[in-house]
C-alpha cells in the first residue's frame, strides 16, 4: 500500500503513442488495443466516450479488495446480509449462506466466473458494506486518473450514473496487472475454493458453441448487461509482445456466437498480421558532426551505437523517423575521453522510441597553429612580441658596441 501513489503515478502519467493504422471491421462499437511492453496505444475507436461497461467494473472491484485485504488467506463466513439484493439475472459463483471461504477464494469467484455473489461479499469483508467498498473504488479510479468513471455498484449491472470508458478501463488494468495477485488471479481459467467450490472462467462458456483455439489469450474478464453489450478485456501477446484488448458495446449473443471473444480474436490475428519489431535505426548511423577546436582534428562524427527496434506497423512511413541529438555543439583539446557529450533521442511519429548517452571515445591533440588561426588576437600578440625581443636584441647589440668603442 505504501507504494501506491508511486505507483499510480507511474501509470497515469507515461505518455501514450498512438500509431496509425486503420483498424479492421468489429462488432464492438469501442475498441482500444495496448501494447504494454512497449507502452504504446496501437488502435483506437470510439476510445473515450462513456458507456456502460458491464463486468469489466469487477477488474476494480478486485483490485480494490486485494488492497484492502488484510490477509488473502483470512476466511470468511457468508452470511444472507452479504448476499442481499443481488439481480436474479447476474452471474455468481455459486457461493451460499454458510459457506467459509478465503479472501484469495473471492478474488478467484469474482474474476473467474464473474460472481455478483463474491464481490459483495469482498465489499462487506473489507468495508463493512456496499456503499464504503463503492467510494473506495471511485477514489482509486481518481488517485488512476479515471477522469470518466464513476461506479455505483460492484458488480457492472446497469444502473444510472455507473459508467466508464475503454481509456480508463485500459488506465485500472495496467495498475491492477502489477499487482501479483492480481495477475495471477486474472491469467487463471479454473480453481477450486477451500470449500470445494470449483469456478472457471466465461470463456469456457462463451466457447461452448464456437470452439475457438483460445490458447493465446493469457488472461481476461468479460461481461455483459442490455446498455453494455458484451464487453471484454483481453491480455494476449502477439510477435513477443504483450498486448490488451478492450472492446465494448457489441451486440448481444445469438446462437452462442460470442462477439466480444469474436472480436478479441480478430484483432489480435490483425496486430500478428500488420505489426513487427522492426529496425528503424542501424548501429553505426551518422547522426551529427561536432567541430572541434584548437585541435589537429577539425570534427567528431557522433554514430549511433546500437540497432533501434519497435512495434510498428509493417507499412510504417519511413518519414516519421526522426533523431535528435542534444548536448555540447563545439568541442576542443580539453574534451577527454569517457566525458559524457549529451543524449541522442530518437523518435517515431513525434515519440520518443529510445534514447542514448554520448560518451567522447577519443581525445584531441592540441594544434598551436588552429590556435593561432583560429583566434587573430593570438598571431598578433605573438608577432608583438617578436617585435619587442627583435628591437631589445637590436638595442643590446648597439649598447655592446658602445661599451667596445
Amino acid at each position: 500500500m505504501k507504494n501506491l501513489k508511486l505507483l499510480i503515478l507511474i501509470i497515469f502519467f507515461i505518455p501514450l503513442k498512438v500509431l496509425a493504422l486503420d483498424l479492421p471491421d468489429t462488432y464492438s462499437d469501442k475498441v482500444l488495443i495496448y501494447d504494454l511492453t512497449t507502452d504504446e496505444v496501437l488502435l483506437a475507436k470510439n476510445a473515450s466516450l462513456k458507456t456502460n461497461i458491464a463486468s469489466l467494473t469487477k477488474i476494480m472491484t478486485t483490485i480494490t479488495g486485494i488492497l484492502n485485504m488484510d490477509s488473502l488467506d483470512k476466511k470468511i463466513t457468508i452470511t444472507s446480509d452479504m448476499l442481499a439484493g443481488i439481480y436474479w439475472d447476474a452471474s455468481v459463483a455459486g457461493l451460499k449462506v454458510g459457506d467459509v471461504v478465503t479472501n484469495k477464494d473471492l478474488l478467484y469467484a469474482s474474476i473467474l466466473p464473474s460472481g455478483a455473489d463474491a464481490t459483495q461479499v469482498i465489499a462487506y469483508e473489507t468495508s463493512g458494506g456496499i456503499a464504503n467498498f463503492v467510494a473506495k473504488m471511485n477514489s482509486l479510479a481518481l488517485e488512476l486518473g479515471m477522469t470518466n468513471t464513476h461506479f455505483v455498484n460492484t458488480t457492472g449491472l446497469d444502473i444510472e450514473g455507473h459508467y466508464s470508458t475503454a481509456e480508463d478501463i485500459l488506465k485500472l488494468l495496467k495498475f491492477a496487472l502489477q499487482n501479483e495477485t492480481f495477475k495471477t488471479v486474472f491469467t487463471t481459467r479454473e480453481y477450486t475454493l477451500t470449500n470445494g467450490l470449483k469456478v472457471k472462467s466465461t470463456l469456457n462458456t462463451y466457447n461452448r458453441v464456437l470452439n475457438l483455439d483460445l490458447s493465446r489469450i493469457k488472461g481476461s474478464k468479460t461481461g455483459f448487461t442490455k446498455n453494455a453489450g458484451l464487453c471484454m478485456a483481453t491480455l494476449t501477446e502477439s510477435n513477443n509482445h504483450d498486448i490488451i484488448i478492450i472492446t465494448l458495446n457489441a451486440p448481444k449473443a445469438v446462437n452462442g456466437k460470442y462477439y466480444n471473444l469474436l472480436d478479441a480474436l480478430t484483432l489480435s490475428e490483425f496486430i500478428d498480421n500488420n505489426f513487427q519489431n522492426l529496425k528503424l535505426f542501424t548501429q553505426g548511423q551518422e547522426i551529427t558532426r561536432l567541430k572541434v577546436n584548437n585541435s589537429k582534428e577539425k570534427e567528431y562524427i557522433i554514430y549511433s551505437k546500437t540497432d533501434v527496434y519497435n512495434y510498428v506497423p509493417v507499412d510504417y512511413d519511413v518519414n516519421n523517423l526522426k533523431v535528435e541529438y542534444i548536448g555540447l555543439n563545439d568541442l576542443s583539446y580539453k574534451n577527454k575521453i569517457g566525458e559524457e557529450l549529451g543524449i541522442i533521442k530518437y523518435y517515431y511519429n513525434d515519440a520518443e522510441i529510445y534514447e542514448e548517452k554520448v560518451i567522447l571515445d577519443t581525445n584531441f591533440n592540441l594544434s598551436i597553429l588552429a590556435i593561432i588561426k583560429n583566434n587573430p588576437l593570438y598571431l598578433g600578440t605573438i608577432i608583438l612580441i617578436m617585435i619587442v625581443i627583435l628591437v631589445l636584441l637590436i638595442y643590446k647589440k648597439k649598447q655592446t658596441k658602445i661599451s667596445y668603442s
